[in-house]
Order: structure tokens, then sequence, then C-alpha cells
């Protein structure tokens, strides 16, 4: 499948340092515009083939929860999940990928559009407060990449986690 929208910036730190950017559920909240956080559930407690979380957005007033499975997972490389609605329904998939390059990596963000009809035109902009999703989508990859970035390639200082 490809994806509907797929952005990728250069990172000057090592794919491990990234990978643990990506996969930091409670974290992801300071990278996205949308997404505030989320965790593991059913006893997961990190990124695993099967492993499921709940994913916590939010769009002004509007705050929404969804289930997340993860279908790809290569520690410091791949992180690819597929997103759930509370009534159960597939909306999205989303990817991070990690390549190794020079003195980093380059990280990839994926969203691939798997919704219905249903999903696109009613549900999701009810929810959500979001009547374009792919416009948005793409604003918000390019937020979160730049923000990943940005901490990735922050000095470290005592006690954090996931910098280079």
């Amino acid at each position: 499948m490809e994806p509907s929208i797929s952005r990728s910036v250069e990172i000057a730190a090592e794919p491990d340092v990234v990978w643990s950017l990506v996969t930091d559920l409670p974290g992801m909240g300071a990278f996205s515009p949308e997404n505030i956080g989320g965790r593991w559930l059913g006893g997961a407690t990190g990124p695993a083939l099967g492993a499921e979380f709940r994913g916590v957005n939010r769009n002004g007033r509007k705050r929404w929860e969804t289930t997340a499975r993860v279908i790809a997972c290569r520690p410091g490389r791949l992180f690819t999940f597929d997103v759930r609605a509370p009534i159960g329904v597939r909306v999205s998939r989303w990817s991070y990928e990690i390549t190794p390059a020079g003195d980093g990596c380059v990280l990839t963000e994926n969203w691939y559009r798997v919704g219905s009809w249903f999903v696109r035109r009613f549900l999701g902009p009810r929810v959500t407060g979001r009547a374009d999703r792919p416009g948005f989508n793409v604003e918000s990859i390019e937020h979160t990449l730049a923000a990943v970035k940005a901490r990735a390639e922050r000095p470290q200082r005592t006690g954090e986690r996931g910098q280079g």
C-alpha cells in the first residue's frame, strides 16, 4: 500500500535516539499539533508487533481517543500502526521509517488513508472538527518531523531520554 502522504527529514542523531522519540507514547504530545499523548494497553510496556495503545488527540475543545495496533516493528528502523475509532472502525495507518544516513538518519512519516466514505465524510469531521484531514495531516506531519528533529539534535542534559 502506498502512503497518502509522506514526508522526510534528515536528523543529525543516531537512529536509536530517533526511535526512542517516535515510540514514546506519552511524549508524543510534545511533537504533534494534534496528538497529546498515549499509553500502552493490555500489559504492553513498549513497541512490539501486535501491541496495542490508546492515543489521545485534541483540536480546540474537541478531544477524542483512538486505539491502535502495532503492525510492523523493527527497533531503530520501523514503527507502523493501524488506528481505529472508538466504535472499532479502522480509520488510518501511520508509519515512522528510520534510515541510517551519514552521521545520522532520515526519518520518514507516512499516513495512509484507509477509512471508508463514512469515516472520511461523516465520522472524522464530526469527531475531530477537521473537514480536510489530508490538508491538515500535511502540516501536522511537517510540524512533527521538525519537532522530533529539534529534540533529537538538542545537546543531551543529565536525566533526559532520547537525546543525541
